[in-house]
């Protein structure tokens, strides 16, 4: 993405962001982080979830080649960014990208679930240990254990060289145990023996161990954990996505004029100067100035306006903004990676870079956990070698450790609670992208509401009416909605809306129409000549509103709203009130989110009066209102710096970047791409009492995650002293490892319950 790049001027301190390789968990990118970090000159924060190391170095003292050398000493890979391939280059598709790099992790797992199924069946299924069952299961697990958890054995091998142990170590350890004691025991023990079977009886004895094999335990454990492992990595391919979006989001060819004539080209080739054309209807290309025309532009999903921006020659506009009037020329000022549309990319990207990835629980249990198994082991080994009690009976008792310590529960803890949570979530119209985004909701103390499509509707709406004194209601709504119908603007189609849905009835046909730029609309209907519009349309007619239809202006206009006068027949008649309507469900809402313990805060682009209006409407205090899209990054950031754990709610191209930066993310689902790839959670429904149902479910789900986790631990622990002791034989170790996910998985199951508050 970004290239080493030297800061002007004395200082040299350059940036630059490598691609890692090889991480299989939160520790891993903490390791490189700390390695990085420990050279002079060097500030590097490393993102497990996107897979990408940004950082800071003296480039006098220091080269990128350094920084690759590091990283490869570490035990992983770096490369420099790739130069960007546009469209039509060659440039793999994003899906042939993703394919490409989930293709290996995919065939093992495939390689895995079909070979490692008949050999539990086989172990499990008395009926079907025929007379060298055992040697089949040997032929199937052989693969499984060497081929498709080779990722485990490779992480656990790099992890041994650098003194630590995570999952990957304790998976290693037990399968490799499990599968080489199968061997010795099939090959010089008693288990390859015509019509071996597995023991069926609860007993406690000690025994030589010649005649147990381990192949499901170690062919079902690589199973399941790879499946967790590949759905992790197809979720953590999406990292890039809100970036994408965002860039998507403008226009893809543009019309330029040059030499009098109009040229359609594609947006990449506008340069700085180039005039070109925006119709109604149409995306303005690139950042400009307005040189020809007027009309009324939807900046809403950039800015958070709710009012569309009236813009006329001289005024600014911005690049994928939405032309909803007028035909209009602009002169290209910014373009490429100048653009705010381009800024906000940046904005997301350097917000998920410094994202802290959340430690995995499990790796911090085993890298506690292995260590004392691998200890036990030895010490156990030990014990009974220096009491006589025979090589066999020692080194059986040792493996036992090993084998009862792997972890066949653990590898079902997560993704079975995940599994039921997201899709009990998904049923209730609530998205959860991974494992890392439960931890956070644990902690979230403070969650920042967007305004515009999140606490309110997101589009006009024709809230009231006041008529003047005679003046009946259903006429002013029929006489003013018919005109508002012939215009493109999306306050008169809020109004001809409004009118014809209060009226129930069909609106009439106006003659002639004529838009005033700027001022409203004006035109005969059913024999009246009517005006539509701001207080100066009438005024230029000599109307003036009536002292009651004054002061209802003036209020609406004090709480934000967008007041229209209406006049026939040289009368002031009445005056409508048109705004973004608040969510019904919204004052709910956040009554629920503070059951939950949280602060809610309104973080919007509009203007004060409509944020304080809307705010006092839900019951929230706090307001942070005629906030830019970068802006908002910068308040999440500041309640980041109060110690505050911070969720955000948005919608909209101008909350991505704060949803990024914030700790937990929850975008609305109704929204643009953008917002829901930059989001931890999607909230299908629009409804923003999903939020607290989320929140709610998120905790409830890691929850689940931690007793499953806690229960896979603590019924290998309860019998490693059997092992230890070399009391364990076959059915004990089965019925533990049995049990032990059978109670996993019935503890995951109990999250299909979960309801949405009533």
């Amino acid at each position: 993405m970004s290239a080493p790049t030297a800061a002007t001027g004395t200082d040299t301190t350059a940036e630059v962001e490598l691609a890692i390789g090889g991480m299989t968990c939160a520790s891993c990118a903490a390791r490189i982080e700390k390695k990085l970090n420990r050279m002079d000159g060097v500030t590097a924060t490393v993102n497990y979830a996107t897979e990408k190391a940004k950082v800071s170095y003296r480039g006098e003292d220091i080269s990128v080649q350094d920084l690759i050398a590091t990283v490869e000493k570490t035990g992983y890979t770096a490369q420099e960014p790739a130069p960007p391939v546009t469209a039509g280059e060659g440039a793999p598709s994003e899906a042939e990208a993703e394919a490409d790099e989930l293709r290996p992790l995919r065939q093992r797992l495939l390689t895995a679930v079909a070979l490692a199924v008949p050999v539990i069946a086989m172990a499990m299924i008395p009926a079907l240990q025929f007379d060298y069952w055992q040697w089949l299961s040997l032929t199937l697990a052989a693969p499984v254990v060497t081929y498709a958890a080779w990722p485990f054995h490779r992480a656990a091998w790099t992890n041994a060289r650098h003194g630590a142990a995570t999952m990957d170590t304790l998976i290693s350890l037990g399968t490799s145990a499990a599968f080489l004691w199968s061997l010795w025991a099939l090959f010089f023990g008693t288990a390859g023996m015509t019509g071996m079977t597995h023991p069926f009886e609860l007993t406690i004895g000690r025994s030589d161990g010649a005649g147990n094999i381990y192949l499901e335990a170690a062919a079902g454990v690589t199973a399941f954990i790879l499946a967790g492992r590949f759905f992790e990595a197809r979720s953590k391919r999406k990292a890039g996505a809100a970036l994408k979006a965002l860039l998507e989001l403008g226009a893809k060819e543009v019309t330029v004029v040059r030499g009098g004539r109009e040229v359609t080209v594609p947006t990449a080739e506008l340069q700085v100067g180039d005039r070109f054309l925006v119709r109604p209807g149409e995306k303005i290309a690139t950042d400009g100035t307005v040189v020809e025309g007027a009309s009324a532009v939807d900046a809403s999903m950039l800015t958070g306006e709710s009012v569309p921006v009236e813009v006329g020659v001289g005024d600014s506009v911005t690049g994928a903004t939405l032309n909803a009037g007028g035909r209009l020329v602009v002169e290209a000022t910014r373009v490429g990676a100048d653009t705010q549309l381009a800024r906000m990319a940046k904005l997301v990207e350097d917000a998920q870079n410094g994202k802290a990835a959340a430690q995995r629980l499990a790796d911090r249990i085993s890298a506690v956990f292995v260590p004392v198994v691998i200890a036990l082991a030895l010490g156990t080994l030990g014990f009974w070698l220096g009491n006589g009690a025979g090589l066999t009976a020692a080194f059986t008792a040792a493996v036992a450790v090993l084998i009862i310590a792997c972890p066949c529960a653990l590898g079902l803890a997560t993704p079975t609670a995940l599994m039921v949570g997201t899709g009990r979530g998904a049923q209730l119209g609530i998205l959860i992208k991974g494992p890392e985004v439960l931890e956070t909701t644990r902690r979230v103390d403070t969650i920042v509401l967007d305004k515009t499509g999140t606490v309110t509707t997101g589009r006009m709406t024709l809230l009231d009416v006041h008529t003047a004194d005679g003046t009946d209601e259903r006429d002013v709504l029929r006489l003013a909605g018919a005109l508002e119908h012939s215009s493109e603007h999306p306050i008169a189609q809020a109004v001809a809306a409004g009118a014809a849905e209060r009226t129930g009835a069909a609106l009439p046909t106006p003659e002639d129409f004529a838009n005033i730029a700027g001022l409203g609309v004006q035109g005969v209907v059913e024999g009246h000549a009517v005006l539509v519009g701001r207080e100066q349309l009438l005024a230029e007619w000599e109307i003036h509103l009536p002292v009651e239809l004054a002061r209802q202006k003036a209020a609406a206009e004090a709480a934000g709203r967008t007041a229209i006068a209406v006049a026939w027949d040289g009368e002031a008649r009445a005056v409508l009130e048109v705004a973004d309507a608040v969510k019904d469900t919204s004052a709910e809402a956040i009554r629920r989110l503070r059951a939950l313990g949280l602060t809610p805060i309104l973080l919007t682009g509009d203007n004060r009066a409509v944020a304080e209006a809307v705010a006092a409407e839900v019951g929230i205090e706090k307001v942070y209102a005629e906030v830019m899209p970068e802006d908002k990054v910068d308040v999440v950031k500041e309640l980041q710096s109060q110690g505050r754990s911070v969720a955000m709610v948005g919608d909209g191209v101008n909350d991505a970047a704060a949803l990024a930066q914030a700790d937990l993310g929850l975008a609305m689902g109704t929204g643009t791409d953008a917002a829901i790839e930059a989001g931890d959670l999607t909230l299908v429904r629009g409804d923003l009492r999903a939020a607290a149902d989320a929140i709610r479910l998120s905790r409830r789900t890691l929850g689940t995650i931690r007793t499953n986790l806690f229960w896979a631990f603590a019924y290998n622990v309860a019998a490693l002293p059997l092992a230890a002791a070399g009391l364990l034989n076959p059915m004990i170790a089965g019925a533990a490892m049995a049990f032990s996910s059978v109670f996993v998985v019935g503890n995951s199951l109990r999250l299909r319950g979960f309801r949405a508050a009533a």
